[in-house]
């Protein structure tokens, strides 16, 4: 998974500052939201909340809007949404599986726009539990390395229940159950070391392998599904070769 993980990190950079900024933005104010409506409003006693703080202010989003959106999700400030979770899961080109989460205040709307993205960009929808199967729940941190070895960032996570430790290229990538993602976190910052997310994800038990046209068709498909407000978070199990993440990079 290396090379898709690069890549995948590389796009997500690109995207930062482009015209996607605005729905990122959206995303991660909502996160907050709805972690403060369902942990409390103080982060120190609620760590998802901690965390969706933590991503937003190293994504950039105004400080401004992020505590209206831990006081709205808190009920300290008014204009909180009834905000949803849904997965839907589907296929997409070459049999790739993709399970996509949302956060919505209007179930119709979300599966509408799940479903165009899909059978527009050659997916197609899935019965529930038929690709929910080949992912995992996870905990997932990513920091930058700034210096950092491998073996640094391992001295320091290993003994609050870190499985695995990826080199992203310009970053690292740490795996750990759910349950001890906390404990990771809080170790990082015990030794000192600066993160940019720390968050539950799903990572894919069995990948499939594609070429260069089948990671295109592949991406252009999670784009689109990322293109709706009501989307959240895009997985696959996409398993891209480095030869092939090294064109995808002149793209």
């Amino acid at each position: 998974m290396s090379g898709h993980s690069k890549w995948a990190t590389t796009k997500h950079k690109k995207a930062v500052v482009d015209a996607r900024r605005g729905k990122m933005f959206a995303k991660l104010i909502k996160n907050i939201e709805v972690a403060a409506r369902t942990g409390g409003g103080d982060p120190a006693g609620n760590p998802t909340l901690f965390d969706a703080i933590q991503k937003a202010k190293k994504s950039s989003v105004p400080n401004d809007n992020i505590e209206r959106a831990r006081k709205r999700g808190s009920g300290e400030e008014a204009g909180g949404a009834d905000w949803q979770n849904i997965t839907y899961e589907g296929y997409g080109p070459n049999g790739v599986a993709v399970l996509v989460e949302c956060l919505t205040d209007n179930r119709n709307r979300a599966a509408g726009e799940v479903r165009v993205a899909m059978t527009r960009n050659g997916g197609n929808m899935a019965d529930p539990g038929s690709v929910a199967y080949l992912f995992s729940r996870k905990g997932v941190i990513t920091l930058e390395k700034n210096g950092l070895t491998e073996d640094d960032v391992l001295t320091a996570v290993l003994e609050a229940g870190a499985e695995d430790v990826t080199d992203l290229g310009d970053s690292f990538e740490i795996i750990s159950e759910p349950t001890d993602l906390v404990a990771v976190r809080t170790a990082l910052q015990d030794a000192g070391i600066d993160y940019d997310s720390a968050e539950a994800s799903f990572q894919p038990s069995v990948t499939v392998p594609v070429d260069l046209e089948a990671a295109r068709k592949v991406f252009r498909l999670v784009d689109a599904l990322e293109d709706s407000d009501d989307v959240q978070d895009v997985y696959t199990n996409i398993d891209i070769p480095d030869d092939v993440a090294a064109q995808l990079d002149e793209d």
